[in-house]
C-alpha cells in the first residue's frame, strides 16, 4: 500500500465515531446522544416517529460534554468547556435546541451540574469560584436568573439530584480518589444527613429516589469488595438494605422504570457487560439477550417495556439500542458506527490473563495476535483506577491491521475487579504495578511467542507515567515508548496540578507531605540516563490535570543527553484530544514512529 494510501486508511479509523450518551427526553419518543459528526462532540437526537434519520440538536462553538433534560422535556442544559480546559459553562437550550441561552458562566471556573428541581425552575449546581479546590454547591433561579450560595465545602463537592418534594438535594462528597460519600442536604435548615454507614468507605456512583419521596435504591461496594444494589430509607438513611449483588463483579448503572416494578442494572464482568432486570414483585433478575458482546452504559426507560441503551464494542464505536422486554427483542437505532470501508478489518480481542512476580492473575486483551514473528505494543489505561474495556480503539485497531499484536492490560489498581484490586498499587506500592508490564512482556514471549526484540509500550495520562516508569526501570525490554499527557514526576505534578485534583490524587499516589523521598524514588525524571529506547511525546497547551510541565522538563532532560525524544504540544487541546485534526497529526506520528523503530 503506497503512502497516500496509508494516511487515507489511519484517517478513516481516525474519524470513525459513535453515537454515546443517549437520554431520552421524558415525555417523548425521543432519545438524545452526543456524536462526533461535526468533529466535536454536539448533541444529536433520534425520533422514533422521524424517518430522515438522527438530527443535529446543538451547534455549540466548542465540545459538549454533558446533557440535562428536565423532567417534562421541554429544556435541557448542556455544558460545555473551552479548547479542552474542562471548565463547564451551563447552557440551557429550548425549541428543541433551536434557542441557546448561557445560564451560568464564570470563564475561570469549572461547573458540575446537579439537576433540576421537581418544579423545573430551579436547578443546582457546584463550582470552584470560592477557591480554586474547593466546590461549593449553588442553586440557580431560571424565574429570576439570580443564583444564590447554599452549601461551602472545603474540598470536592458535586449535587446528583433533586428529592421529589424539591425540599433537598442529594449530594456526593469526594472521600478519596476511590471513595465518596453521600448526604441528604436540606435547603432551608442547611442540615446535611449521611446516606450509609458513617464509618464505612465506599463508592457510591448512583443512586434512584422512589415517588413516594420515602427513600430510594443506590449502588455502593462500602463494607463489600464489588457495587451492589441496596435500599435506603429517608427515616433512617444510615440503615442500608441489600437487595442485589452478583459475585466477583461490579453493578455499574441501575434505572427504576416508571412504575417502579423493576430495576434494569449493568453489570461489567471483567471489561464486558451484562444487561439484567430486576423484579421486584418476584426478588429476582434476568439477563437480556439479543444486544451486541460489548459495554453497556446511559440506561433511560423510553416506556414501562422499552428501555434504550449505549452499546460500545471492540468493533463498534458506539450506537444506540432499544429493547422492547414485551417482544423480547433489541433494535439497533443509529448506525453513526458504521465505518464500511474498513469495519471488516476490525477484531474482536482474545480476553487473556497472566501471572505477575507474586502470584496475581492480571487480565488482559490481545489483539491481532497471528504468527510468531509479530511485534507487540502494550497499550497502557490512564486512570489509573480506570479499566481497559471491550470497547472500539481506533489506534489499536489500525496497529493491528497492520500487522502488530496489542496487548491491553488491566494491571493491579484497574477498576472492575473488586476495591481489594483497585487498591494494590497505592502509594509505596506504586512500582508493583509496573513490574505487571515487566511480568506481561515475559507471558507474551513464553505463550504468544511474540518478538522479544520489537515490543513498544504506549499510554496517555497516567498511562503515559507507566510507560516512562516502565523505560526507566525495565529499560531493556521496550523498543519504542509513547508517552501521552504522562507524569514524568509525581512531586511537581501534584506542586503543577489543580489544587482541586491534588487531594484527591494525594490517597492514590502520596502526599507532598510525606512521600517526597518515595516520588524521588520512582520518578522517571530521576532516571533518565536509564531510557535507551526512542521516546514520542504529546501533550495539550490547556491541560488542567497533568500540567504540560511534565512533558516539556523529561523531555528538555533528554535532549540535553542526546537522546531520541520528540514533543508535540497541541495549543487547543487539554488532558483529552478532541478535535479530529490533531487526533489526526498525533495518531499518524504515532503509527509511523512505531512502524519505524518496531
Amino acid at each position: 500500500m503506497d503512502t497516500m494510501k496509508e494516511e487515507q486508511q489511519l484517517l478513516a479509523y481516525l474519524k470513525a465515531h459513535g453515537a454515546v450518551e443517549p437520554k431520552v427526553i421524558p415525555g417523548k419518543k425521543e432519545v438524545t446522544f452526543l456524536s462526533k459528526s461535526t468533529g466535536i462532540p454536539q448533541v444529536w437526537k433520534w425520533r422514533q416517529d422521524d424517518t430522515s434519520g438522527v438530527q443535529q440538536y446543538s451547534n455549540l462553538e466548542d465540545r459538549i460534554m454533558s446533557v440535562h433534560h428536565s423532567s417534562s422535556g421541554g429544556k435541557t442544559i448542556v455544558g460545555m468547556d473551552h479548547n479542552g480546559n474542562e471548565k463547564q459553562q451551563l447552557f440551557l437550550l429550548t425549541e428543541s435546541g433551536t434557542s441557546v441561552e448561557e445560564l451560568v458562566k464564570s470563564k475561570d471556573h469549572f461547573h458540575r451540574f446537579g439537576g433540576w428541581s421537581p418544579k423545573e425552575d430551579k436547578i443546582s449546581f457546584a463550582s470552584n469560584r470560592r477557591h480554586p479546590g474547593f466546590f461549593d454547591v449553588y442553586v440557580f433561579d431560571l424565574e429570576s436568573r439570580t443564583e444564590e450560595l447554599m452549601y461551602e465545602f472545603d474540598g470536592s463537592c458535586t449535587p446528583v439530584c433533586w428529592t421529589k418534594d424539591g425540599e433537598s438535594i442529594i449530594l456526593r462528597l469526594i472521600d478519596t480518589n476511590i471513595d465518596h460519600s453521600l448526604y441528604l442536604f436540606h435547603i432551608k435548615s442547611k442540615q446535611l444527613i449521611r446516606i450509609g454507614q458513617e464509618q464505612l468507605n465506599g463508592r457510591y456512583p448512583a443512586i434512584e429516589l422512589k415517588d413516594d419521596g420515602e427513600g430510594g435504591f443506590l449502588l455502593t461496594d462500602a463494607g463489600k469488595d464489588t457495587l451492589a444494589v441496596f435500599q435506603f430509607s429517608f427515616q433512617d438513611p444510615s440503615i442500608l438494605h441489600e437487595v442485589l449483588s452478583i459475585e466477583k463483579w461490579d453493578i455499574e448503572e441501575i434505572k427504576l422504570s416508571s412504575d417502579k416494578s423493576k430495576l434494569l442494572f449493568t453489570l461489567n464482568e471483567g471489561g464486558i457487560s451484562k444487561l439484567g432486570i430486576y423484579y421486584f414483585d418476584r426478588q429476582t433478575y434476568e439477563f437480556v439477550e439479543g444486544l451486541p458482546r460489548g459495554v453497556y452504559n446511559s440506561l433511560s426507560w423510553l416506556s414501562e417495556d422499552e428501555l434504550v441503551v449505549g452499546v460500545k464494542s471492540s468493533v463498534l464505536p458506539g450506537d444506540i439500542w432499544k429493547v422492547d422486554l414485551h417482544h423480547d427483542n433489541a433494535e439497533r437505532l443509529t448506525f453513526i458506527g458504521e465505518e464500511k470501508s474498513i469495519s471488516d478489518l476490525w477484531m474482536e480481542p482474545e480476553l487473556c490473563s497472566f501471572t505477575s512476580f507474586d502470584g496475581l492473575e492480571v487480565p488482559y486483551f490481545l489483539y491481532g495476535k497471528k504468527n510468531e514473528s509479530q511485534p507487540v505494543v502494550i497499550y497502557v489505561h490512564g486512570g489509573p483506577e480506570s479499566q481497559i474495556r471491550s470497547t472500539f480503539n481506533p489506534v489499536i485497531q489500525y496497529l493491528a491491521a497492520k500487522g502488530f499484536a496489542v496487548a491491553a492490560p488491566n494491571v493491579r489498581g484497574s477498576m472492575g475487579y473488586g476495591r481489594k484490586y483497585v487498591k494494590l498499587d497505592d502509594v509505596r506500592k506504586r512500582m508493583d504495578a509496573v513490574a505487571d508490564l515487566k511480568w506481561l512482556v515475559d507471558d507474551l514471549v513464553e505463550n504468544h511467542k511474540v518478538d522479544a526484540k520489537k515490543v513498544g509500550v504506549m499510554g496517555r495520562s497516567y498511562g503515559g507515567f507507566m510507560v516512562l516508569a516502565a523505560l526507566t526501570h525495565y529499560p531493556d525490554i521496550w523498543a519504542a515508548g509513547v508517552d501521552i499527557v504522562g507524569i514524568s514526576h509525581f512531586k511537581t505534578f501534584l506542586e503543577n496540578t489543580g489544587s482541586w485534583r491534588r487531594k484527591i490524587r494525594e490517597y492514590e499516589y502520596g502526599s507532598l507531605a510525606e512521600d517526597v523521598d518515595f516520588f524521588e524514588e520512582i520518578a522517571p525524571l530521576n532516571h533518565t540516563d536509564k531510557i535507551t529506547a526512542p521516546l514520542l511525546v504529546f501533550h495539550g497547551r490547556n491541560d488542567v490535570r497533568v500540567p504540560v510541565s511534565e512533558a516539556e522538563q523529561i523531555t528538555a532532560d533528554l535532549k540535553k543527553q542526546r537522546k531520541q525524544v520528540e514533543l508535540v504540544v497541541f495549543e487547543d487541546e487539554g488532558h483529552q484530544t478532541e478535535k479530529v485534526e490533531n487526533h489526526i497529526a498525533m495518531n499518524t506520528k504515532i503509527v509511523a514512529f512505531l512502524k519505524k523503530f518496531l
